[in-house]
């Protein structure tokens, strides 16, 4: 593959429609990607759906996962999309223009840094903190707080990936920002360096 760069990679087979990216993103093969955004770094793997999402640096979206998976209409006589994309079954009527605009407004935020598990799901309006984990499989209904990693349906929280102490210090060196060069610099430490021993050093 070829090394990524400012543009997003964007495999075959993927659907991406009012989309913005940040540099070194990648969005994996028969992916749906709408009305989000991606910042540097961050990619989703194969068959991932992200709508209507707003995504920091460095997220690990696995495949097979959603965020921001769209409603039905509960409140109504049906549930059945019928009643919004009707113009595809009427030729005289058109689509519910509000509900759609509804449906947009209702935007789940992802931290940077965290990681979504395959097969996960992030609901509307949900926000995962920094650094949080989402297990394969999850079904995220509620916040997520910084450095928690969560698990099952509806997700819950399993563990704390750091002491808080050790989590508010990675947020305050805020090393995501850091730029390219810097980054590569790193490199070595980050393999090789656990979080406390990191900031021991770059703090």
């Amino acid at each position: 593959m070829a090394r990524l760069g400012e543009s997003p990679f964007i495999h075959p087979g993927s659907i991406v429609e009012d989309c913005t990216f940040g540099r070194f993103v990648e969005i994996g093969a028969g992916s749906r990607v709408l009305n989000a955004h991606l910042d540097d770094y961050s990619y989703c793997d194969r068959m991932a759906e992200i709508a209507n999402a707003r995504i920091g640096k460095f997220a690990n979206i696995a495949a097979f996962s959603r965020i921001g998976a769209t409603d039905h209409p509960m409140e109504k006589a049906s549930l059945h999309h019928f009643l919004y994309r009707s113009m595809d079954y009427w030729d005289d009527a058109e689509a519910d223009a509000a509900f759609f605009a509804h449906r947009k407004s209702r935007v789940a935020h992802i931290g940077h840094d965290t990681w979504i598990g395959h097969g996960a799901m992030v609901k509307p309006e949900v926000t995962l903190g920094h650094g949080s984990v989402v297990a394969a499989g999850a079904v995220v209904t509620k916040d997520v707080p910084p450095y928690m990693i969560v698990a099952g349906i509806p997700a819950e929280p399993i563990r704390a990936r750091f002491p808080e102490a050790i989590a508010e210090r990675l947020m305050a060196l805020a090393w995501w920002d850091w730029d390219h060069d810097r980054l590569r610099a790193a490199l070595d430490d980050f393999r090789a360096l656990e979080a406390e021993a990191f900031l021991e050093k770059y703090e």
